[in-house]
Parts: C-alpha cells; sequence; structure tokens
C-alpha cells in the first residue's frame, strides 16, 4: 500500500471517534498521531492531550509536548502515575512494560471519561508489533485504539508522513523509556534513570544520535548506530566522554561492537520469562 492510501487511511479511521484522548508522550509517534487527529477533526468533535510525567522519561520529552500543544492550542492534561513508588514495576521483571501501561493508561482512560471524551488513543505502529511489547496488551485491555496499526503505518511512515507535514519530530531519534535501558531483575530506581538521562544528554551534545546508554550498576556500555560508530573512536573525543560519565557517576565505560537496535535487552528473555 502507498504512503498516500495509509495517509487516508489514518485520517478516515480518526475521523469515525466523536472525541478523542490522545496518550502524548512528545516523541515522534505521538506527535504526528496528535497533528492529525487536531487536524482531522471537527470544530464539534473534542480533543485532548495527555501526558503522563514521571522520571522513566527523559525531560526533553515533556518539554517537547508542552510546546507542541500550547503552539496549537490543543487541550493538554498531565498526570503523575507514580510507578517509582511501586515495588511491582520498580523490581524491573520481563512484565515491568505492562505494569507501568496498566497504571498511566488507566488514569489516561480515566482523565479523558472525565473530560466527557470517549476514545483513548495511542501511537503504537506496526513495527512495535515485531517485538515483545507487553504494554501493548495493557492498552488493549484498557480499551486503547491504536489508529497506525488500523491504517498499516511503520515507523518510517510516521516519519515520511510527519516530514511531510512539517513536524520538527520526524527526525527525532527515539527515545523510549529510561527504564528499559536498565536490564531485567536490576531494581530501577530514579538516581539510576538521571544518570542515564545526563550520559545520553552529553553523547547527543556531541552529535551522536538515536544512542543508548545501558546502565550496568558501575558500568555505563554505549550503543550506537552504524553512521555514529567511527565518530566516537578518536582519542580525545572517547577521553572525553569517559571523563564527563565519570562526573555522572560511572566508574567504567564500555563501547558496544554491535550497533544499536531496538528491543536488544529482550535478548536474554526465555518463553518462561
Amino acid at each position: 500500500m502507498s504512503i498516500d492510501a495509509k495517509i487516508v487511511r489514518l485520517r478516515t479511521e480518526l475521523k469515525q471517534y466523536s472525541s478523542l484522548a490522545v496518550a502524548f508522550s512528545g516523541g515522534a509517534d505521538s506527535t504526528l498521531l496528535l497533528a492529525v487527529a487536531h487536524d482531522v477533526l471537527s470544530t464539534g468533535q473534542s480533543l485532548a492531550a495527555i501526558t503522563a510525567v514521571s522520571p522513566i522519561h527523559p525531560p526533553q520529552d515533556l518539554q517537547d509536548a508542552v510546546d507542541f500543544t500550547r503552539k496549537r492550542g490543543i487541550r493538554h492534561v498531565m498526570l503523575h502515575p507514580g510507578e517509582m513508588q511501586m515495588p511491582e514495576f520498580t523490581a524491573n521483571t520481563p512484565n515491568r512494560c505492562y505494569i507501568c501501561k496498566k497504571i498511566g493508561f488507566s488514569l489516561i482512560r480515566d482523565a479523558a471519561q472525565d473530560l466527557g471524551i470517549l476514545h483513548p488513543v495511542h501511537g503504537a505502529n506496526m513495527d512495535d508489533c515485531k517485538d515483545f511489547r507487553p504494554g501493548m496488551r495493557a492498552a488493549e485491555e484498557l480499551g486503547f485504539a491504536a489508529p497506525f496499526i488500523a491504517a498499516g503505518l511503520t515507523k518510517s511512515d510516521v516519519r515520511e508522513i510527519s516530514m511531510r507535514m512539517g513536524l520538527a519530530t520526524w527526525d527525532k531519534p527515539s527515545s523510549g523509556c529510561l527504564a528499559t535501558r536498565i536490564p531485567y531483575e536490576r531494581p530501577i530506581t530514579e538516581k539510576k534513570l538521571d544518570m542515564i538521562y545526563r550520559a545520553e544528554k552529553a553523547l547527543s551534545e556531541y552529535g551522536f544520535k538515536g544512542v543508548r546508554v545501558r546502565h550496568y550498576d558501575a558500568l555505563a556500555k554505549i550503543e550506537l548506530s552504524d553512521d555514529d560508530f567511527e565518530k566516537i573512536l578518536p582519542s580525545p573525543v572517547r577521553a572525553a566522554i569517559f571523563e564527563k560519565f565519570r562526573q555522572i557517576g560511572f566508574l567504567f565505560v564500555s563501547i558496544d561492537i554491535e550497533p544499536y537496535r531496538t528491543g536488544r535487552m529482550n535478548r536474554s528473555l526465555t518463553p518462561d520469562r
């Protein structure tokens, strides 16, 4: 199916709703979903963006979300799920994402209902169906629709359509939940999340995009894209990054020779887990 046909399907999918609440993180997926919803809904249809504010999300994403809704005059509600106070989440089991989404999406659904909005949606796309994403099960259980999946959009489609619409997020690197940088069964703490955010921010300031910093206690493991790998090899660059990471709190820093790919942390999972 062509990209133009997918755009038509997406717009048709969204027009069928009398009211919409978009789970809005400020990332590329949810920004496009909110932008198209804002474009296609008529004056009489209700729309709200609802954002879960938490230490597990990069602060820049929250600022991007606030700026986007303010610029377009979209009603924006911010909630605090408080998953960091729940031992079942911070224990960091393979079911972590399900627990988190169950908490956050329950609050988003309830907030939408308080606003008189009947239909909550989220920005999952076709590529998300290829990986272990227990959070999608929570979304389904809570009645969240996934318009991108209904329209057959992949991540590359999201970026292409975003570029056509002039959205600044069209090439925004995926950031996702900071807790995904911590290997399963190692506790999630706010200190670890802050260290990860500061380390990834430092790398982005050196010009690295789509980077991940995995937190193995005293060790930080850097995962880079193929395009960025050569940039980190010169000694002055590595020395500067190591010094910055030491200031953040890591004692050791390694560079993964395998390029960054989404879902890599799920390799440790077995069917019984």
